[in-house]
C-alpha cells in the first residue's frame, strides 16, 4: 500500500496539471470505487460536472482535491489504486475505473486493479473533509506537535511500530518507512512505548522525516508496477532501503545479517546487533 511519499508524489503531480482547471465530464466506469459516495455512481458524476478543482492537499496516506464550491474529490489509493494524467483521447487503461475529463488537452483517471481504494465527494470538505478529521496530522506537517505526540507516546503501553503505524495518532507512516526509521533510531520494533525517552522518541521522528524525505526526493518506493505517479513512472527509494525486505542481507551499518519477523499479519525487518530485541518485548 502506498505511504505518505508516494501520495505526496501524487499529491504533487495533481497540484501542477489539475488545479485550476474545471471538470467538464466524469464517467464512471465502475461503480465499487465509487462505492462510499451515497449516492452512486450517477449522483458522483453529475455533482462534480462543471467544478473547478483549487487545489490538491493531503493528510497521511489520503488526498483530496478541493473544490470551487466548498466541497472536494477525497481519494485514497488502497492497495493498488493509481491517480495518472493522460492525454485526452488516449487508449484507456485495463483497469481504468473513473475518468475526470479536464478543460486541458489531458484527463484525470482513477485506475485500480483490486479496487480496495476509491474516491468520493466530499461535503464541505474543501479544507478538510470530515470523514477524514480523525486521522493525525504526519510528521511532514507544519502543525505536527513532537512535544504533544511524545507525551501521548510515552502514555501508551504498546509497542513502538504498533504506535507508529497508529493513524489515529500519527498519520502517513505504514510498515517500509517505520522498519527504516526504527533502524535509523536503532530501537527495536517491540521496545514499549512507556519504557521510551524523549530523546529516543525524538530520534524515531528524526529518522521518520529524514527517510520520508529521501524517499519523496526519489518519487518513493516501487516494488511492482502498481505504484507509480501521475505520469506512470514508477519510485526508486527502493535501492536505498537499509533493512526493509533484506532479510539475510547484511546490514549496511554493522555487517550483522538482516532478520525478518512475523508482525501483525505483515514482517518486520530489524538487524539484531544495532537493535536488540528488549527483554520486556510489546507488540
Amino acid at each position: 500500500m502506498p505511504e505518505l511519499p508516494e501520495v505526496e508524489v501524487v499529491r504533487d503531480g495533481l497540484e501542477r496539471f489539475a488545479v485550476g482547471h474545471a471538470i467538464k465530464r466524469v464517467t464512471v466506469l465502475h461503480p465499487r470505487p465509487i462505492r462510499r459516495h451515497l449516492g452512486g455512481p450517477v449522483d458522483f458524476a453529475d455533482r462534480l460536472a462543471g467544478r473547478t478543482i483549487i487545489g490538491a492537499r493531503r493528510r497521511g496516506k489520503y488526498l483530496w482535491l478541493p473544490l470551487d464550491d466548498g466541497d472536494a474529490v477525497l481519494a485514497h489509493l488502497g492497495m493498488s489504486g493509481q491517480i495518472l494524467v493522460r492525454d485526452s483521447g488516449e487508449e484507456p487503461e485495463k483497469h481504468l475505473r473513473v475518468l475526470l475529463e479536464l478543460d486541458a488537452p489531458y484527463d484525470v483517471r482513477y485506475v485500480d486493479q483490486r479496487m480496495f481504494g476509491g474516491l468520493s465527494l466530499s461535503e464541505d470538505g474543501a479544507e478538510l473533509p470530515p470523514e477524514i478529521a480523525h486521522i493525525a496530522r504526519d510528521p511532514l506537517d507544519q502543525g505536527f506537535d513532537d512535544a504533544d505526540f511524545t507525551a501521548r507516546l510515552r502514555r501508551r503501553r504498546t509497542g513502538i511500530k504498533r504506535a507508529l503505524l497508529d493513524q489515529s495518532q500519527v498519520s502517513g507512516i505504514g510498515n517500509i518507512y517505520a522498519d527504516e526509521a526504527l533502524w535509523r533510531a536503532r530501537l527495536h520494533y517491540a521496545r514499549p512505548t512507556e519504557t521510551l525517552r524523549r530523546g529516543e522518541v525524538a530520534s524515531v521522528l528524526d529518522g521518520v522525516r529524514t527517510v520520508m524525505g529521501e524517499a519523496l526526493a526519489q518519487g518513493g518506493t516501487s516494488f511492482d508496477s502498481l505504484y507509480v505517479d501521475v505520469n506512470g513512472e514508477s519510485g526508486y527509494f527502493e535501492r536505498s532501503l537499509n533493512v526493509y525486505g533484506r532479510d539475510g542481507l547484511p546490514c549496511n551499518r554493522c555487517g550483522t545479517p538482516i532478520r525478518r519477523d512475523a508482525f501483525m499479519n505483515r514482517s518486520s525487518y530489524t538487524c539484531p546487533r544495532c537493535q536488540p530485541r528488549p527483554r520486556r518485548a510489546r507488540w
